[in-house]
């Protein structure tokens, strides 16, 4: 059985994802999927079946729409007290998440889809992280926010800005940031495996 292209195609808006796999030195395309298969909550639906479903949304679009390739599709979420947060709306959003955050244990959950197209069969996995935020004061909160380090992000901050007010307590740092790259590791493992069988 012919291997797949060691070349990944990212279907993700994320500029943080790009970063994350250009630093452990892969080579990728981007294609982005079409902002329909983006969409959010089901009612009833578990944070951990939500991002394996967005994951695999997003790279089943762009499966159809590449003749070639291992098509990565990731979807990224905070969940707080069984409430899932994703990216805020606007400040007041942002501001409304990071209250609800501050002083809590957290979970950051991403779906991961590896897809090997044109014909292969999807693989989707998910990673979760525990955090604790530490309790923000007024001035904190309103400094962030000023900053704009919200904007874009699950769960309104970016943990990869230096924040000192969100500690990991158990899984992956990178998860946090919106990519698991050991869980990543894991699945090209498993894949490049099945091809060589």
């Amino acid at each position: 059985m012919e291997r797949y292209p060691p070349s990944l195609i990212l279907a993700s808006r994320s500029p943080r994802r790009r970063a994350l796999l250009a630093a452990a030195g892969f080579r990728f395309e981007v294609v982005l999927p079409a902002e329909s298969a983006e969409d959010g909550a089901v009612a009833g639906e578990s944070p951990e079946a939500m991002v394996a479903r967005l994951a695999r949304q997003k790279a089943a679009d762009v499966v159809g729409r590449v003749s070639q390739g291992l098509v990565l599709g990731c979807d990224t979420v905070a969940e707080c007290q069984g409430e899932i947060l994703g990216k805020p709306r606007d400040r007041s959003d942002a501001r409304a998440m990071l209250r609800r955050l501050s002083g809590q244990h957290h979970r950051v959950l991403s779906g991961l889809c590896l897809w090997p197209a044109p014909d292969g069969c999807p693989m989707v996995r998910v990673a979760v992280t525990t955090l604790q935020m530490d309790e923000l004061s007024p001035s904190q909160l309103d400094a962030y926010l000023d900053g704009g380090g919200w904007q874009g992000k699950a769960g309104a901050f970016g943990y990869q800005d230096g924040i000192d007010w969100v500690h990991v307590l158990e899984g992956s740092e990178s998860n946090v940031v919106g990519l698991p790259m050991e869980l990543l590791a894991e699945m090209l493992q498993e894949i490049d495996r099945t091809a060589q069988a």
